[in-house]
Parts: structure tokens; C-alpha cells; sequence
């Protein structure tokens, strides 16, 4: 809304009109950093004047989380038990924020911003399910694994082919004509010496993903699988890259959702990822900076998505300052499958899949402590860790949770430190 606020402006003030220079700050909504900052504040606000309302409502409405009983947990009941009854569903905060300010600071349409919402909402709207059925039948098991995993891939498998073969993401090859404008603008910033190779850049008007390899611009496509510490694409998955996506989406949607364990720890966590993300999505909309400097991978469309991250940065600011411990509601299944879906989204959008896993790792380390118990006991009849996710093996090692929610939030800053530290190792 805002972008096409500006440009209703600029089209009057090329017709001359008088209003149009008196309205000359406008101008400052074509710039995206602007709009995302926005977008982030706005979706803070939001929480923080409609949370306690929620709050009330869903305590109203009596949609406690139900508390796994002592016989399934043993000790970790004692330490958790008093939390029964605290409101759950306080993801619908997140999703109705985060919804509202991509329409006012956002361009909806671009393809980026609408596949990451479709994934969002749509996973939003089944952790809503699996939290009532909690809810209603008053116990933790919720909709089933296989009903669940199955909206999941749908719902993963659809965002999967929108990037595999919309045009504006798998790219077209356009006539080759030397980028001018962009050749112009490096030399005037002084950014590098000299441009002596007109390929450097993408063709004007160009579409899809860029890479710059040996110097010269080379057009990629959304299936090729790329690393931060690596210039050239590593190889091309073909069509195999619509399951791919998909796993990755679906993996970091449970992922986040087994981190949501402690107070705030998901949404801390979620935080650091988000912000992360958005400066990598900036960056790989940008140019100069992502494309000619760090030689990302480069789309054109792409640093609009930076404007949904840094709305889940701020929606999830807002809503933990009432999840922050002792928490006052939980964000549930509406909330974790949602956000995770959206990283998931945003890392396959910015061509950083891998990345995730630096960026990403306090998702990645609980999901694998799953994974090994699991494994383990299954192959061994031995448990690795006192119990999994790992956040509950450290409270069960003595660890009071706000140890393990601030040790695991360092960790969270620490890894995405160390994942935009890679986007220049050469």
C-alpha cells in the first residue's frame, strides 16, 4: 500500500501537479529499508496494544495448553506442571501483525512476498487446527503426525513448484544488453576501480537469479543449489528441487515447532534467524552490494522480502514481551509451524538454503536431538539425551530455564553473526 502510495505520487508530480511537491517526503516510501523498518514497528505496536486483549480472549475461551501428565515425563512435570492452563494459540498475535503490515508496507504481489505468506498463513492456519484439537480434547496429542505431515508437504509441495516455474523466479533469458545504469552507478560510488567487462552486470530488465562467475554476470536457475563460502552454483537439482524445497520448509517448520518449548526461546531464537535473513534478502536484491561485492546470488524482486522478515522480527519482539518467562501465553502450533515455514521460505527464496543451518542452528541442534533419540533408542534401546528436545536435556542437567532460554538465545545471535560473516569469506 504504501509503495503504491508513492507511486500515485510520482506519476502526479511527472504530470506537474502543484500538491505533489508540497507532498515531496513521500519519497522516502519507494526506499526499502524505510518500508521495513516500518513494517517492523508497525507489527511491535500492533502486539504490544492488541496482546493483552488477545490475551484476555483466549483466557475467556478457556484454550489452555494442556501439560503432558508425570507419567509420560517424570520429573520435567515438576518443573513445568504450573504452566497448565496458561493460554496457547497467541500465534494468531504474530500471523495477524505480521499479515497487516506486509499489505500496508509491502508489495504483496511480488513473488517472493506472496509464496513466503502463502506458506505462512497456510501453516498458520493448521497449527490453529492442531491447537484447538488440543484444546477440545484436553490433551497434548492434537491433530495426528501423519494427518499433520501431510498438510504440511501440500502446503510446502505448492510453494516447491510456484518457485520452481514462475518466470519471475526461475528466470528467462532476456536479449543480452549491457546494464549501463548499473556500470554508471558502481563507478560514481567508487565501489570498485574500473569496470572493463560491460557482461559484469545482468541485462537490463533482466529476470530470475544472477550470479556473477570470473567476473561476468551468468544467468542461474531457482533449482541450482548454491553455498555462502562458494561464488559458482554447486550443481543443478532439476526437478529434484521441488522436494527439496519442500523438506526444507517442512523441516523448518518442526523445527521451530519442537524449539517452542521454554519461554520465549522460540521466539527469541526466531528474532536473531529473522534479522538475519532480512539483511540477507536486502543484500540479494541489491546490485551493487549483494550482487558485485559479496556475489550473492541476485534477483531483482528479491529485496522486498526482506519487508515480511523484518515484520516477523518485529511481531515476534511484541509477542515476546508477554511470552518472556513466567509467559503469559504461548505462541502454539499456529505460531511455530508458521514461523518456521516462513524461514524455511525465506532461505529457499534467497537462494541460501544451506545457510540455514549456520543462521538457523539452535532450530537445527533441537531437531537433531529428535533425531538421535529417536534413532538411538530405536537401534540401541539407549537413550543419548536425558530427554529431547535438547532445552529440556539441560533442565534436566540442572540448568534453570531462563539459563537455558538466554544460553540458547547467545547461541541463536552468535551462529547468525557467524552465517553473515560467510557471505565474504572471498
Amino acid at each position: 500500500m504504501l509503495y503504491a502510495i508513492y507511486e500515485w505520487w510520482y506519476a502526479a508530480l511527472q504530470d506537474g501537479a502543484e500538491w505533489a511537491e508540497r507532498f515531496s517526503f513521500l519519497n522516502i516510501l519507494q526506499y526499502l529499508t524505510v518500508r521495513a523498518a516500518l513494517a517492523c514497528m508497525l507489527t511491535f505496536g500492533l502486539s504490544l496494544a492488541f496482546g493483552p486483549r488477545v490475551i484476555r480472549k483466549l483466557i475467556s475461551l478457556k484454550v489452555g495448553q494442556p501439560i503432558r501428565s508425570a507419567e509420560e515425563v517424570h520429573k520435567l512435570h515438576e518443573l513445568h506442571g504450573a504452566k497448565a492452563g496458561t493460554p496457547t494459540m497467541g500465534g494468531v498475535m504474530i500471523l495477524g501483525s505480521v499479515l497487516v503490515a506486509v499489505l500496508l508496507c509491502g508489495r504483496a504481489l511480488n513473488p517472493f512476498v506472496a509464496v513466503t505468506m502463502f506458506v505462512m498463513l497456510g501453516l498458520g492456519l493448521l497449527g490453529f487446527i492442531d491447537d484447538y484439537t488440543k484444546v477440545k480434547l484436553k490433551n497434548s496429542d492434537g491433530v495426528s503426525a501423519r494427518t499433520k505431515l501431510g498438510w504440511q508437504f501440500g502446503i510446502a509441495l505448492v510453494a516447491g513448484c510456484f518457485l520452481f516455474f514462475k518466470p519471475e523466479v526461475a528466470g528467462t533469458l532476456p536479449v543480452k544488453e549491457p546494464n549501463r545504469a548499473a556500470i554508471d552507478n558502481v563507478e560514481a560510488q567508487g565501489l570498485v576501480r574500473s569496470v572493463t567487462n560491460e557482461d559484469r552486470f545482468p541485462p537490463k530488465d533482466a529476470s530470475g537469479y544472477w550470479v556473477q562467475v570470473d567476473g561476468k554476470a551468468q544467468a542461474m536457475s531457482s533449482s541450482e543449489l548454491t553455498a555462502p563460502v562458494m561464488k559458482a552454483p554447486l550443481f543443478d537439482l532439476w526437478y529434484l528441487a521441488i522436494p527439496f524445497f519442500a523438506i526444507i520448509i517442512i523441516g523448518a517448520s518442526n523445527a521451530v515447532n519442537l524449539t517452542d518449548g521454554l519461554d520465549g526461546l522460540a521466539a527469541g531464537c526466531t528474532i536473531t534467524t529473522g534479522l538475519a535473513y532480512a539483511v540477507v534478502a536486502y543484500l540479494g536484491g541489491h546490485l551493487v552490494l549483494g550482487f558485485d561485492y559479496l556475489h550473492m546470488a541476485y534477483n531483482p524482486m528479491l529485496g522486498e522480502l526482506a519487508v515480511v522478515m523484518m515484520a516477523l522480527v518485529g511481531a515476534s519482539f511484541g509477542f515476546l514481551w508477554f511470552n518472556s518467562h513466567p509467559a503469559k501465553v504461548f505462541m502454539g502450533d499456529t505460531g511455530s509451524l508458521a514461523i518456521g515455514g516462513a524461514i524455511g521460505t525465506a532461505a529457499i527464496c534467497t537462494k541460501q538454503e544451506l545457510l540455514l543451518v549456520v543462521i538457523g542452528w539452535v532450530f537445527v541442534m533441537e531437531a537433531l536431538s529428535v533425531i538421535i533419540q529417536v534413532g538411538s533408542f530405536k537401534l540401541r534401546k539407549k537413550r543419548v539425551f536425558a530427554m529431547a528436545p535438547i532445552h529440556h536435556h539441560f533442565e534436566l542437567r540442572g540448568w534453570h530455564e531462563s539459563q537455558v532460554i538466554i544460553r540458547f538465545w547467545i547461541i541463536s545471535i552468535l551462529c547468525a553473526m557467524v552465517g553473515l560473516a560467510t557471505l565474504k569469506i572471498i
